[in-house]
């Protein structure tokens, strides 16, 4: 547009708008001037700079943009439209004034604060837990000084759950976690996922004495509570709880809750509060504790300890207890603070067999070493000790040389077995992630290709491990261990691997395909099951075997009227089956260059109603038990990038 054309273009509009002008790049604030004042904030004389300058960004992308802007009291409507005048790339911001008794009308109003309301708890709530977040705090808590308790708790051995089990379990026991606590605390309390697997417990105006209670209850109740799908689990938490001091901020508190829970850490499945650490005793027990290891005597024999005590205590931290109830109650509270236990067979209350097929059952025995100590030495005896996992066995009366070369031996034994067991984690851990790395790569040139973003990638796994985790919760009917659900997972990221022989015309157009157009598209499925196939010693690898079931399968249907093969039921592999629902539900809450996105209620109403093919009714149940979690975790994320 020319100079005059431009003027009587803003002529017109000045008849309707309180404010028209014309700004270049320079005025404009964009690459030319980037520390400059935004130019509708530097009008109205401000001084501050707009975290969100319309004007900068239609600059940028050409398109027109409107927004609400406040000044004082008042509200401003501010519409951004790209102009060249002259060859000279220009912003046209029209500016009105609004009447704010007349900017929207009642029902509007009320879904107007709807809308506020759930952007706040986007903002302030954790996707994974539904807890509040850190961001929460720092916003609305860390300055109050209200009396109130606050404690620290962190989840025991998080890094070995993840590890040993997968993030699929490390994220179910993050869940669990809060479901346990919000089943102790008042609505009135706050729970915060602080960071990672430590969170924040805020208690407004609560007595000492209920506050030392309800940390001892959730401290149990969490170790007594079942993971779902993962009943091999046991988890305990390290917590550090203070009552706050006249004045103190939250965030001062916070500082000294977690010192205290970091001396809970030092023995696990643990409450330290200022009460029971007073006077130092329990730091000073804690620091002893790091650098000493202690070793639990359980005998019912007064004389018997004091024997053993003596070989020992010179350089380890001796625990005592004189039957195996005892025993127990001492593993619940210092749990692998325990370096290795001296059990006697025969004892009151509760013997030696009993304490090891507890130990067996709670899975103890396999971090905890346990040495025999007895004076039956009857082949039986043993026999079903060594049977019950015990490492070693030391008769009565006690050599001291033997006893204590035993000890060492056995404590030194495990603790090489557990580096080594931490060396072949991480080198597996460290493989895997380059394994992911590749495949998200060619991921996402594929998903280049075909004109999307690598979110869809990223969708489909969050996609298929959700459907997966309730599913294996739901039912036993497949076989789907731990590994073999993070291999489905892994290998969902190529399920359209074969799209890279489709033409860009086709993958891209806009509109409806043609039936030859749509034959086309249908063979990416055998396409990339073919590019697999032919990867030579890698086709019969685990991860390339489940790739390619997923890539030639993951459009058939359950009434046997998908493609390629018109497999039906369980005869498509469960793999493709889950990654089926799962692209499909991507598909239609995300916009493509044919169509617009549906809501996330009306794509699971599409699906259920048999609008989008035919699904396995179990995953249809497992989608709609999910579909809130998915909300927050696709859809809201997916609004977050764009």
């Amino acid at each position: 547009m020319t100079r005059e054309q431009v003027e009587t273009e803003m002529a017109q509009y000045r008849t309707i708008f309180t404010v028209v002008r014309l700004l270049d790049a320079a005025q404009v604030g964009g690459e030319e001037s980037i520390n400059s004042f935004c130019s509708c904030y530097s009008y109205w004389g401000k001084n501050t700079p707009c975290r969100n300058c319309i004007s900068r960004q239609v600059l940028e992308d050409h398109r027109q943009r409107t927004k609400l802007e406040y000044m004082g009291s008042e509200v401003f409507q501010v519409t951004a439209v790209y102009r060249e005048v002259d060859g000279v790339p220009c912003v046209m911001e029209l500016v009105q004034k609004l009447d704010g008794e007349t900017l929207i009308d009642p029902e509007n109003g009320d879904r107007l604060i709807d809308s506020i309301t759930r952007y706040h708890t986007k903002l302030y709530h954790d996707a994974l837990t539904d807890s509040y977040n850190r961001l929460y705090f720092e916003d609305e808590l860390k300055d109050k000084t209200d009396p109130a308790g606050v404690a620290v708790m962190d989840l025991d051995d998080f890094k070995l759950i993840n590890d040993t089990y997968g993030h699929q379990a490390g994220d179910m026991a993050l869940r669990t976690c809060v479901d346990v606590v919000r089943t102790s605390i008042r609505k009135s309390d706050v729970l915060i996922r602080y960071g990672g697997d430590e969170f924040l417990l805020v208690l407004p105006g609560i007595e000492r004495a209920a506050f030392l209670a309800k940390l001892d209850r959730i401290r149990e109740q969490l170790h007594a509570a079942s993971v779902p799908g993962y009943s091999r689990l046991q988890l305990s938490a390290s917590i550090g709880g203070v009552i706050t001091q006249p004045g103190e901020t939250v965030e001062q508190a916070v500082s000294r809750a977690d010192k205290l829970m970091y001396q809970a850490k030092n023995r696990k499945n643990m409450v330290v509060t200022e009460d029971n650490a007073r006077d130092g005793a329990l730091s000073a027990a804690g620091r002893e504790s790091h650098s000493r290891q202690s070793i639990l005597i359980v005998d019912d024999s007064e004389m018997n300890r004091a024997i053993l005590a003596e070989i020992l205590g010179s350089d380890y931290n001796i625990l005592e207890a004189t039957n195996g109830r005892e025993c127990l109650a001492m593993l619940e509270q210092y749990g692998t603070g325990i370096a290795l236990i001296l059990l006697d067979i025969v004892m009151p209350v509760m013997d030696g067999f009993a304490v090891l097929s507890e130990m067996n059952r709670s899975h103890w025995i396999e971090d905890i070493p346990v040495i025999m100590i007895s004076s039956e030495d009857a082949d039986t005896v043993v026999r079903r000790a060594y049977e019950l996992g015990v490492s070693d066995y030391v008769s009565r009366p006690f050599d001291a040389g033997v006893v204590y070369r035993r000890v060492f031996n056995t404590i030194k034994l495990y603790a090489k077995q557990r580096r080594l067991a931490s060396l072949v984690t991480s080198q597996i851990k460290e493989k895997e992630k380059n394994t992911k790395m590749m495949i998200s790569i060619l991921s996402e040139v594929v998903e280049f290709r075909n004109g999307e973003s690598g979110q869809h990638v990223l969708h489909i796994g969050t996609l298929t491990q959700r459907l997966l985790e309730r599913l294996t919760q739901k039912t036993d009917k497949y076989d789907l261990p731990p590994e073999t659900q993070e291999l489905i997972v892994m290998a969902s990221a190529l399920h359209d691997i074969g799209k890279v022989a489709i033409d860009d015309k086709i993958l891209n157009k806009p509109g409806r395909l043609t039936p030859e157009e749509f034959d086309l598209m249908k063979t990416h499925t055998v396409v990339g099951a073919n590019m697999l196939d032919h990867l030579g010693r890698y086709k019969n690898e685990a991860l390339v075997k489940t790739a390619h079931d997923i890539c030639r399968w993951h459009h058939e249907r359950w009434d046997g009227r998908g493609y390629p093969d018109g497999l039906a039921g369980d005869d498509i592999p469960i793999s493709a089956q889950i990654v089926s629902i799962a692209d499909v539900y991507d598909a239609l809450v995300s916009k493509r260059v044919y169509k617009a996105a549906y809501s996330p209620d009306t794509a699971v109403q599409m699906i259920l109603h048999g609008d989008c093919g035919q699904f396995n009714p179990l995953l249809l149940e497992c989608l709609v038990d999910i579909q809130d979690v998915l909300k927050a975790e696709i859809v809201g994320r997916g609004n977050e990038s764009e």
